[in-house]
């Protein structure tokens, strides 16, 4: 028998609600899931993708992280990993550090073998290269083999890569797959193979509200998986508010007063017929009541425009990281925003630091990453919980104008990202300059 932690979508590194205290979070998660592997002795630990919520993690996302699977390895417990989105799938990756320093293992075509199975990789693959796959992988000689891989598949409902072509093309015949990317945690039977997402270890949006955990599966005769919650993670209260023609802020603050905020991320929603409520009331309120973090989602808004991109006055940096996503922008374009806008280079050094990045592209001979991605896709993968990639005709810019207003649904788009590029952004609403590349050229 086999028996393995199958987890994912840790996104260590993370700094949700630009707070401190839920970067530790994340990394709290991925420990508690560590240290449970080490106290019930599992045969192996299966990282499913997006261990970094960016592919240039900061050196505390590292250095923690390097720490944990230390604790890993001293327990002779391997960590088998892919690489996610979120983490980028050209060149070098972090995983491939670990492995030269003999954290982990990244699996690929060749098995890695654990007890009697077979343990095979699929990094993910954006959508407009899955024509080129053959799904062929080398051979094995164990009882059992399972396929670990990182995208959204179908049969699940917002998927858009078949999961029974990948089953009945490989030549491999797999018991499982186990999958990263999706947040929501779901098991299906594709192919007569068991197909699971094991969800994410933190809450990466107020859309994921169910209990975060991972996945033990057991290969034994046939594969059976089972679920185990974590309770390492903060909780997040929601507090639902529905107004009455002649009710207001203060029926807002008397649904607040009935919850435990200690500690805790606030998510207020507003609906109904009442009175406008300022946000920054609201929040301001529900952190006197000791949360670590407030947000408000006023749904009445959310109803009277539903192409408005609405985001938190507070991180209006969300709703250009949105808008950018969208426009669909190559490989090239959104490196070059992101140096332009979201990192912290100083503007005296931007015109060089763009140079190098397209020099390197060009010198490397692949022109596909000057190549704009061919179709747009929806945001439904940001609000049912996962990662994705998105894409539409390019504009004339590196950002696009946005409008920004005072509700709060935009930090699940965050984990939306095209390839795995995440834009951090550092823009404020009224920095005066829409950040395009002309101004920096």
């Amino acid at each position: 028998m086999t028996r393995v932690i199958h987890t994912g979508d840790t996104h260590l590194g993370y700094r949700q609600y630009h707070s401190p205290e839920r970067r530790e979070d994340f990394l709290r998660a991925f420990e508690q899931v560590i240290d449970d592997a080490i106290a019930e002795n599992v045969d192996a630990v299966v990282h499913a993708g997006d261990l970094f919520h960016d592919r240039r993690p900061d050196l505390d996302a590292l250095h923690g992280t390097i720490s944990i699977l230390g604790k890993l390895r001293d327990a002779d417990i391997p960590f088998l990993a892919i690489v996610g989105n979120h983490e980028g799938t050209r060149g070098r990756q972090w995983l491939d550090l670990f492995e030269m320093l003999g954290l982990a293992t990244r699996l690929g075509d060749d098995p890695e073998v654990v007890g009697e199975t077979a343990f095979y990789g699929l990094d993910h693959v954006p959508k407009s290269k899955r024509d080129d796959l053959d799904y062929q992988f080398a051979d094995h000689d164990r009882n059992h083999a399972a396929l670990v891989s990182h995208g959204l598949f179908e049969p699940f409902d917002i998927g858009d890569w078949d999961a029974e072509e990948v089953l009945t093309e490989a030549n491999v015949d797999f018991d499982a797959m186990l999958l990263g990317d999706n947040h929501k945690p779901d098991t299906k039977e594709v192919a007569d193979t068991w197909v699971t997402y094991c969800g994410s270890t933190e809450r990466c949006s107020s859309d994921e509200r169910e209990d975060r955990g991972y996945n033990i599966v057991e290969f034994d005769g046939d594969a059976t998986i089972t679920r185990r919650g974590l309770d390492a993670t903060r909780d997040f209260e929601y507090v639902e508010a529905t107004l009455a023609e002649s009710e207001g802020i203060d029926r807002v603050r008397e649904k607040i007063r009935e919850r435990d905020l200690e500690d805790a991320v606030a998510i207020v929603e507003i609906d109904g017929d009442g009175e406008q409520v300022t946000p920054a009331r609201v929040e301001e309120f529900a952190l006197d009541r000791g949360a670590l973090v407030a947000r408000v989602l006023d749904r009445r808004e959310v109803e009277d425009d539903e192409d408005e991109v609405e985001v938190s006055f507070a991180d209006p940096d969300d709703a250009v990281r949105k808008r950018v996503r969208d426009l669909g922008l190559s490989e090239a374009a959104r490196g070059i925003d992101e140096t332009v806008r979201a990192s912290k280079i100083a503007d005296s050094n931007v015109r060089q630091s763009v140079q190098n990045r397209v020099g390197e592209l060009v010198e490397d001979g692949d022109l596909s990453a000057f190549e704009s991605a061919p179709d747009a896709e929806s945001d439904s993968d940001a609000e049912s919980g996962s990662d994705s990639e998105s894409a539409a005709e390019p504009p004339d810019s590196a950002t696009a104008e946005t409008e920004v207003t005072e509700t709060d649904t935009a930090e699940s788009d965050e984990r939306a990202t095209d390839e795995a590029e995440p834009v951090e952004a550092e823009t404020t609403a009224d920095a005066g300059s829409d950040g395009s590349l002309e101004e920096f050229l």
